[in-house]
């Protein structure tokens, strides 16, 4: 017992002869492990980008809304006419009339 673990501490485990199965098992830990960090980064990263991309979406909606409702406003009747006073331009008192073609064949 003491002499093995004696010899995991020097790493014999690593020069013996049977070594090259070690290193390949130690190589293809390291790979693993340097792909699972790599997908752990790209992951964050992703993470990090839908966030922004939210918070700009939530941005734009209320930008949106903001102008909708300044069209609504520019857009009510009395906004109209009071811009159309502004220029000399004013509400008719006399009714529209109707205009009627006679077609004849």
């Amino acid at each position: 017992m003491k002499k093995g673990f004696y010899n995991i501490l020097k790493a014999n485990f690593l020069i013996n002869e049977d070594a090259f199965k070690n290193w390949r098992f130690i190589v293809f830990c390291t790979v693993l492990a340097i792909i699972m960090i790599a997908s752990s980064h790209s992951a964050e990263r992703k993470v990090h980008e839908i966030a922004r991309l939210h918070e700009e979406v939530l941005e734009l909606r209320s930008e949106f809304l903001e102008g909708r409702s300044n069209l609504m406003k520019i857009k009510m009747e009395s906004t109209v006419t009071n811009e159309m006073k502004k220029i000399g331009i004013g509400p008719s008192d006399i009714p529209p009339y109707k205009l009627r073609v006679k077609v004849s064949e």
